[in-house]
């Protein structure tokens, strides 16, 4: 099963290098998130908003 932030990211049809672009953030620190490792709160805020989600939801902590 694909961690929350991966699924996400699969739905979106986008890859971890386009993500990086358009969010600024680095695409270990995405594939960090993908892996279960947090990241820091301004990253997270980063990438919930650039997918539409909440940060709880890119976490995996609701559905």
């Amino acid at each position: 099963m694909l961690n929350a932030a991966r699924e996400i990211r699969y739905v979106k049809g986008t890859t971890q290098r386009e993500v990086s672009i358009a969010t600024g953030i680095t695409e270990r620190t995405i594939a960090r998130l993908e892996a279960g490792h947090y990241i820091n709160s301004k990253n997270l805020v980063k990438l919930a908003d650039y997918y539409g989600v909440t940060t709880d939801r890119l976490l995996g902590r609701e559905t």
